[in-house]
């Protein structure tokens, strides 16, 4: 299950309990709040990987977010399998 919060003064409590939210795109960003299952998928860690090399572990949102570093259609193209399985 894939969600996009609908404002931003209400991101930070917008996040359900077994989720997490995510920035992604190679410019502008957009926000995700995606299930904490995704993390246990070969496909995510991946992504995560990319993450850690690019930014370390201080990412540059303030917005509490993780940002992932990849296309937008790449994610939603995963996350699409991964709400499948």
């Amino acid at each position: 299950m894939l969600r996009r919060s609908l404002s931003t003064e209400k991101r930070s409590s917008e996040v359900p309990k077994g989720h997490f939210a995510v920035y992604v795109g190679e410019k502008e960003r957009k926000r995700f709040v995606i299930p904490v299952s995704y993390l246990n998928h070969p496909s995510f860690q991946e992504l995560l990987f990319q993450a850690e090399e690019e930014f370390g572990f201080h990412h540059p949102t303030g917005r509490g977010g993780l940002i992932i570093p990849c296309s937008m259609d790449s994610f939603l193209h995963l996350t699409s399998r991964l709400s499948r399985t």
